[in-house]
């Protein structure tokens, strides 16, 4: 049995594109269609059993209409010919008001032949060409849907999440003890493993939300644990021996710079047949794919430099063959006694085969210590300031007093009230 397996789609993602003449959709929407576009091709050519989507199809939770439109698309042409999909619910594709449906039910409203959705905790199983494979699902929920207004009154934002955590893994464990063990399954769930790597998720903290441990998730039940909410494709399992493997597929496109280095793509799974799980094999390797480049450019001008723009642009010249078509940053450390010198067009202009291009420079300013010598403004009172302005004069010891004594007078007067 095959098995596509990937998450974090994102569409909507519009950062560092531009309107594209032809279609007028971001280019950023037409990357992320495009590398979609290659998944599908995949699944319909190598005849895969399933396609398992681990959650959040958009970037808003409010999609506009053409995102549907384009997602509605791709996921009809699998089902269409004969490969079921498996959508699992994401915390992107959860509206913020209780009870408000998500950015992927309209698939279960419609009843869109061999089309699955999962929004909320359950036991799909699903027949395929190979077979019937048994899905049990873990999709984004919320704190309010797992815990009472009275079991959490008088708890802490910690013990909140440790108890989500408790229930969530209790949850994994009803899953597995429901499982028939003559057919394969599968664990999806969109959720945060400690110990991954993080993505574009690097905004994220210890505290936000509930994080799950891998050994509480690799349950010897299921055959592979699917996972989706992290960008960068990993395998997160426990040191324990039969363990299923537990994989993050990643995103399909880079976000942004936070991910120039990552690779992008899918996995694909294969479960050989057997009559209990010990019998079962299980192989998955990593499917990378081919999408928009990120490129950072570091420029560091030393102060001595007589020609500062033909240093960046000798630093730029070996990115050359990477440029074109590139979502690229240069960053330009200069010296303030520099900074006229610099010729930003001409950068601009050797980089002109980016797709996208953002040029930023930080000037070093100098330290002065201005007329008061080692102190600030800020360092002093005005006091201070004053005396230390008169000694800098090199006024005379006697003049000074009593230049000190009447600025004091002035200083501490109160301002007159208004009549």
């Amino acid at each position: 049995m095959k098995i596509l397996h990937f998450a974090d789609l994102h569409l909507g993602v519009e950062t560092y594109g531009r309107v594209d003449p032809t279609t007028g959709l971001s280019t950023r929407l037409l990357d992320f269609l495009r590398a979609l576009d290659k998944l599908v091709d995949y699944a319909l050519e190598n005849r895969v059993d399933l396609v398992l989507f681990c959650g959040d199809a958009y970037k808003s939770r409010e999609p506009g209409q053409t995102q549907q439109r384009e997602f509605a698309k791709r996921i009809a042409r699998l089902a269409a010919n004969g490969i079921p999909v498996f959508l699992l619910v994401g915390n992107h594709d959860l509206h913020n008001a209780f009870n408000r449906a998500t950015a992927v039910d309209i698939f279960d409203t419609l009843a869109v032949h061999n089309v699955y959705v999962s929004n909320h905790p359950e036991i799909c199983c699903i027949p395929t060409a190979s077979g019937t494979i048994q899905i049990a699902s873990l999709p984004w929920l919320r704190r309010g849907a797992l815990l009472s207004k009275d079991e959490t009154k008088n708890l802490t934002f910690e013990e909140i999440n440790s108890k989500a955590q408790d229930l969530l893994t209790g949850v994994i464990e009803s899953h597995a003890e429901k499982l028939d063990p003559k057919l394969p399954s599968i664990l999806a769930a969109h959720v945060w493993v400690t110990g991954a790597s993080l993505g574009s998720e690097r905004q994220m903290t210890i505290g936000q939300e509930p994080v799950l441990l891998p050994g509480n998730i690799a349950n010897p039940a299921f055959d592979y644990v699917a996972l989706g909410h992290i960008h960068k494709h990993q395998v997160v399992n426990p040191s324990r021996l039969k363990a299923p493997p537990v994989v993050y597929s990643g995103s399909l496109e880079r976000v942004d710079f936070s991910e120039e280095k990552d690779d992008k793509g899918f996995f694909i799974v294969e479960i050989s047949h057997g009559g209990q799980p010990e019998q079962r094999r299980v192989s998955f390797d990593f499917h990378p794919l081919a999408g928009r480049r990120f490129l950072s450019i570091s420029v560091d001008i030393r102060p001595d430099d007589p020609d500062p723009t033909g240093t960046a642009l000798h630093i730029i010249g070996p990115h050359n063959d990477k440029i074109r078509d590139a979502i690229v940053r240069v960053d330009i450390k200069l010296p303030e006694a520099l900074d006229g010198r610099l010729a930003i067009n001409e950068i601009r202009n050797a980089l002109k085969d980016a797709h996208y291009l953002a040029v930023t420079t930080h000037v070093e300013r100098e330290a002065r210590t201005g007329r008061l010598g080692k102190w600030t403004a800020g360092d002093i009172t005005p006091l201070e300031a004053l005396k230390a302005h008169l000694e800098n004069k090199k006024v005379p010891s006697g003049h000074a007093g009593v230049l000190l004594e009447y600025g004091e007078k002035l200083i501490n007067e109160q301002p007159a009230k208004s009549s």
